[in-house]
């Protein structure tokens, strides 16, 4: 997808940085980032700094110059980047870090990429409601990546892979309740190496929100938060959107719907009806 932003009046009208550096970014199919820096005409040491969210933590880059006068960082996959969001800025010397723009963003390798080895890495620059330049991550190990998702009349059905492990005969998926007082419920797998199909029968929910989670090696294993992280879409809970089912139950009428959170993890929210 390519995409190009312009920064928002707030930024654009600001007394501190009036013309903010811009970035172009690229993403690689393995997980990494090339970012391109344009605006910054000082000529000491710059870096790129990724600053998490809400944590004092932060990730340094070297920016070094490259053709038409513009910085260049790269963020290669094995770089650790722990999960969320990440702003980005950057610095010469031992100045002020500046926010950055996002300029061009070429995330056309992240569309369908699959995942190799025992770690997913996966990196998603977008726009902040304020224009500037962000970056969301997600890393897993395993990671249990979400495909199609059938909703029929009495079961919800999501086929998905497993990466980073393999299925064995002891495999199958929970549903954890959000309330306190939720028991967890199991939900049959079926499948075979690392192609998985969970099976939700509705008939076994209660009013909550649940969460679903695959284990792929059964009980003894790690349990793998089922979620769709592996394309383009920063946020697939607006752009991946199912129908609400009307089912009969033990426990009477329920209205069961699935959904993406804000995570990008997958979540049924059943209400009495």
């Amino acid at each position: 997808m390519m995409s190009l932003a312009t920064p928002s009046a707030e930024d654009q009208h600001s007394g501190k940085d009036p013309v903010p550096p811009r970035a172009d970014c690229v993403a690689e199919s393995a997980g990494g980032l090339t970012f391109d820096v344009t605006g910054i005409t000082e000529t000491d040491e710059a870096h790129l700094v990724l600053r998490a969210r809400d944590e004092e933590t932060e990730v340094r880059l070297p920016l070094t110059p490259v053709d038409g006068g513009r910085l260049r960082a790269a963020l290669p996959n094995g770089v650790h980047l722990p999960e969320g969001r990440w702003d980005v800025y950057a610095q010469v010397a031992d100045g002020e870090p500046r926010r950055l723009v996002p300029g061009l963003n070429d995330l056309r390798a992240l569309v369908d990429r699959s995942a190799d080895g025992e770690r997913t890495a996966v990196r998603i620059p977008y726009v902040t409601k304020h224009g500037n330049l962000s970056l969301r991550s997600w890393l897993r190990a395993p990671h249990a990546e979400a495909g199609e998702l059938r909703v029929g009349e009495r079961e919800l059905v999501v086929r998905g892979r497993v990466h980073g492990t393999t299925l064995t005969e002891q495999a199958h998926a929970e549903l954890r309740g959000r309330s306190e007082s939720a028991p967890v419920m199991r939900a049959e797998v079926s499948g075979r190496d690392t192609e998985f199909a969970v099976t939700v029968p509705y008939g076994t929910l209660t009013p909550d929100v649940w969460d679903l989670w695959l284990c792929p090696t059964g009980g003894s294993g790690p349990a793998v938060r089922v979620a769709r992280l592996l394309d383009d879409i920063v946020d697939k809970k607006p752009i991946f959107t199912y129908p609400q089912v009307s089912a009969e139950t033990p426990r009477g009428a329920m209205a069961v719907q699935a959904s993406y959170t804000a995570d990008n993890d997958l979540s049924v929210t059943v209400t009495a009806a």
